[in-house]
């Protein structure tokens, strides 16, 4: 069973390139981020016309994320992050998938920091740690993928220093992400390159993508019952270098049936 995440930075002007992904790749379940459409204007009818039915949390310009799972109905438990009743960014939506928990998320950038956007990413990452401790507890095959804006490590940069000062690379940021596993949760993409050096971003700046500074902030982190059956991992790098791409590239997991 192949599970992917793709922030695609935008579901209007990159539906070609999504829909063309889909169709060459052709995940089991499919999570994007960063859709920047309201609900009524998801293009749920091109989905499923190659085969993916949907379930989508939109918001106007901004976030938005959507689970996608070919020839079967995602069927929602979640929408929308508890902990907070006053939020109301589209960040957050959760299904069931397979048997498999699928949790979709687009956690908040937080720059510029220090500032009230740093403290909403780390008071967002604190509710996450929450639910993801319920989720835990139902001890259900459960993944948790999408754009984390976290770089965990030094060796998930090309250079460090030149993103010190970002809100990416705190170390607040750093120990909310290493929480999440030191409560058990695996990062599949790090089990599998314990070196680093794997990236999932390159800013549209500064040629970025054709020098290859990029960074790892997209991930997939599975509870133990999903470890188990890990089988790969990768990055469809490729796609970030096609016409209009989003700056990310798609992750996906590879579980055994």
């Amino acid at each position: 069973m192949r599970i992917a995440s793709f922030n695609i930075n935008g579901i209007k002007a990159r539906l070609p390139r999504v829909t063309e992904w889909l169709e060459e790749t052709r995940p089991d379940v499919a999570c994007f981020q960063e859709i920047k459409c309201q609900d009524p204007n998801f293009p749920a009818d091109a989905f499923g016309a190659i085969g993916y039915k949907s379930i989508w949390h939109g918001q106007k310009s901004f976030n938005g994320v959507a689970i996608l799972a070919r020839e079967t109905e995602p069927v929602e438990i979640q929408r929308g992050l508890p902990g907070d009743d006053e939020d109301e960014q589209a960040r957050y939506l959760e299904a069931e998938v397979g048997g498999i928990r699928i949790v979709c998320i687009y956690l908040p950038n937080g720059n510029p920091q220090p500032g009230p956007k740093f403290e909403y990413k780390l008071s967002w990452m604190q509710r996450l740690r929450s639910r993801m401790a319920s989720i835990w507890a139902e001890e259900i095959p459960a993944i948790v993928l999408g754009d984390f804006n976290v770089i965990p490590e030094d060796k998930d940069v090309w250079l460090p220093k030149a993103m010190a000062d970002d809100a990416l690379m705190q170390p607040e940021s750093r120990d909310a992400y290493a929480r999440l596993l030191h409560d058990g949760w695996t990062d599949a993409i790090d089990r599998l390159n314990p070196r680093g050096g794997v990236w999932t971003y390159w800013d549209y700046q500064a040629g970025a993508w054709q020098r290859d500074h990029g960074f790892r902030i997209d991930h997939a982190l599975l509870s133990p019952e999903c470890a188990d059956r890990l089988l790969a991992v990768g990055v469809d790098r490729t796609y970030r270098g096609r016409e209009k791409a989003s700056d990310h590239a798609p992750i996906w997991v590879e579980l055994q049936a």
